[in-house]
């Protein structure tokens, strides 16, 4: 059975989630100090690059770091990024292979949804928590706000794609939303300082 509460405590730590593309491993583990001392300390590397894996498992040395894979698309990826350290997991999409790995693992898991078809599978599976993706060219605000008003209170989202430092506030506003994903936070050249200083902004927001 999918434990709910595992993926509340990820989600609800903190209101923006990093999502992460690393492609110099020697970055990783400054990249997690600099965010976990800004205050956004769940992290999500997606497996997108040939270092990603050591890069969760670099990230995951930092204290106070609750490391996450995504762009997690069958069972192996997820056995692997399971094997390097993540603490939970997160898809683009929805596969009912997904669902059973992760109760197969005792990971908390993070689907992407699309529609409410998406939100339906998942909802058989006995999920309710899910990643809106991609959130702006899906409709944005008021694409989500449909669906939310379809499914009631007992569903939430972390939106991800397309949301900026500048529309992440009116995201975290509406009621059904428990975080956003962004890259916003690392975009550009790595600079430790700089990277601090948008995660502590990004802490600031309200959910």
């Amino acid at each position: 059975m999918l434990d709910t509460a595992k993926l509340d405590a990820v989600m609800s730590r903190c209101p923006v989630m990093p999502v992460l593309v690393v492609n110099d491993v020697t970055l990783a583990r400054p990249m997690a100090e600099a965010l976990v001392a800004g205050g956004l300390s769940t992290l999500e590397v997606t497996l997108r690059t040939p270092c990603a894996l050591e890069a969760i498992e670099e990230m995951s040395k930092v204290p106070g770091a609750l490391v996450g894979a995504g762009t997690v698309l069958n069972p192996s990826d997820m056995d692997r990024a399971v094997k390097a350290g993540a603490r939970f997991i997160v898809s683009p999409g929805l596969t009912e292979a997904l669902a059973k790995a992760s109760v197969e693992h005792d990971v908390p898991f993070l689907p992407g949804i699309a529609n409410a078809g998406d939100i339906m599978r998942g909802l058989d599976l006995g999920l309710s928590r899910f990643k809106f993706f991609p959130a702006v060219t899906n409709g944005g605000i008021p694409a989500l706000k449909s669906l939310a008003s379809v499914f009631g209170s007992n569903v939430r989202f972390c939106p991800t794609g397309g949301i900026t430092e500048e529309s992440a506030p009116d995201w975290l506003a509406l009621p059904s939303v428990a975080c956003v994903g962004g890259s916003w936070v690392t975009a550009g050249t790595f600079d430790a300082d700089k990277v601090r200083q948008r995660a502590t902004a990004a802490a600031l927001f309200t959910v």
